[in-house]
């Protein structure tokens, strides 16, 4: 799953970017309206976090701007503006929630999952193969009743097999719902990521093929 966060306060996006890595999220950062209407015209996210005080582009002219151009990306406006007028001016252009600054991060981070759930695919239904269950709004993997204890990377690259099962994942398609724009992750790690799901996956009913020069399929198996 991928945030895009729009704030100009340098120590709160710090702060919100790590913390939102450590719970499994891919994250980019904005810090001006400009560069955040660009990101999000140019990009794919799964929720934008956006702050209205912003320099260059204020935050409703970037929600504008988006559902406007038929963007559906599911916004969260987090502001320090707490009049109701500020709050029905951003429901009213199309923005799915709004928090006031200062804020609780469980909260927050509770509200993202309730808007990735309703942006993705219907995903508050747990997907399911052979005996491997995920769900997509706790993030957790399970074989039968027993829960699998995945690293967040190794969910992340779970997740976009389960909602592509049967079809074939290629490795830029992983890299891209993992990585940030300015991390690098390479083929080598990619590999080392399924290996280790292949290991925990056993007896799960399903298995990760590797279709050469193509990228991974997984599906439900049943020995051989």
């Amino acid at each position: 799953m991928r945030i895009l966060i729009v704030e100009d306060d340098p120590t709160l996006a710090d702060g919100l970017t790590r913390s939102l890595q450590q719970s499994g999220y891919a994250v980019d950062c904005a810090v001006n309206g400009e560069q955040a209407s660009s990101m999000l015209r140019d990009g794919v996210y799964d929720l934008a976090i956006l702050d209205l005080g912003l320099p260059r582009l204020d935050g409703i002219e970037v929600l504008r701007r988006l559902r406007q151009q038929g963007g559906r990306t599911p916004v969260l406006i987090l502001t320090a503006r707490d009049a109701v007028e500020s709050r029905v001016q951003g429901l009213d252009m199309g923005a799915d929630d709004y928090m006031i600054k200062p804020f609780s991060l469980i909260e927050l981070e509770a509200r993202i999952r309730a808007l990735i759930r309703r942006g993705q695919l219907g995903s508050n239904i747990p997907l399911s193969c052979g005996r491997l269950t995920f769900d997509p709004s706790a993030r957790r993997a399970y074989i039968e009743n027993r829960a699998l204890e995945l690293s967040a990377r190794e969910i992340g690259v779970l997740e976009v097999l389960m909602l592509r099962q049967g079809k074939v994942v290629n490795k830029e398609q992983i890299m891209e719902a993992l990585c940030n724009w300015d991390e690098d992750l390479g083929d080598n790690a990619i590999e080392v990521y399924i290996h280790r799901l292949r290991k925990k996956l056993e007896c799960s009913g399903v298995r990760i093929r590797t279709l050469r020069g193509l990228g991974y399929l997984l599906e439900a198996h049943h020995g051989e």
